[in-house]
């Protein structure tokens, strides 16, 4: 293992955005629950059930926007039309709601700011320092927008987000010029996690912010860490 934690043969670093780079997981969380629970007032009444925790880190957290609707709503058994991705956001379709949350999102940054992980972005750096190519991952159409209010824009050689997937046909880390098995992944969500299995990538590292070590460890996590300065033994 290198200085960094991770296997000699690691050639890329892919981080996260939302949970591992920012703090921006709660602000995504607080966004879904205001959009299920307004649907479901709506649906069900004064004593629907609210969405919860447990089913963000399930269904929601980590997957591109339509496909988390998707995926909550069927833990639900609710059947609502796809609709279209320009569909207004006070339609009750897939991407109705995937844009209402959107919205939402959009207002809670603006209006409460993005602040970043400082450990974060201070092992980035030595990443890039002793050479390894770096990739921020985000399954956010936000991505850009929120690594230029934190400065981070440049740290990052690759960017892989719901833009440039939508912009290129990229269905995962294909423009980042490493093999998979070279390549590190550091992710706080079970679906990131899920992924990284699914991609065979070479060192899976899963950061615990929520309490759900146990669970990145099942989903196949090499490492959980609290914090990735653990990684580094740093205070």
């Amino acid at each position: 293992m290198t200085h960094l934690g991770l296997p000699e043969t690691i050639a890329t670093c892919l981080f996260d955005l939302d949970g591992v780079i920012t703090k921006t997981a709660a602000v995504h969380e607080a966004a879904w629950r205001e959009t299920f629970d307004t649907f479901l007032r709506r649906r069900h009444g004064a004593g629907f059930r609210p969405f919860d925790a447990h089913e963000h880190n399930a269904y929601v957290d980590g997957r591109p926007r339509a496909e988390g609707v998707r995926s909550f709503l069927a833990s639900r058994s609710i059947v609502l039309p796809e609709g279209l991705p320009g569909d207004s956001a006070q339609q009750d379709t897939i991407h109705g709601l995937g844009r209402r949350k959107n919205e939402l999102l959009l207002e809670k940054i603006h209006s409460e700011g993005v602040e970043p992980y400082p450990t974060t972005l201070r092992y980035i750096d030595e990443v890039r320092r002793l050479g390894l190519r770096t990739a921020v991952v985000s399954s956010s159409a936000n991505c850009r927008e929120v690594l230029r209010s934190i400065g981070a824009e440049d740290l990052f050689d690759v960017r892989v987000d719901g833009l440039v997937t939508a912009e290129r046909g990229l269905l995962g880390n294909h423009t980042l010029g490493s093999t998979a098995s070279a390549s590190a992944v550091f992710e706080d969500a079970l679906a990131g996690i899920d992924a990284a299995r699914a991609g065979r990538f070479g060192f899976t590292i899963g950061v615990d912010r929520v309490g759900q070590g146990d669970a990145l460890r099942a989903h196949g996590a090499d490492v959980v860490v609290r914090d990735i300065s653990e990684l580094v033994g740093w205070e």
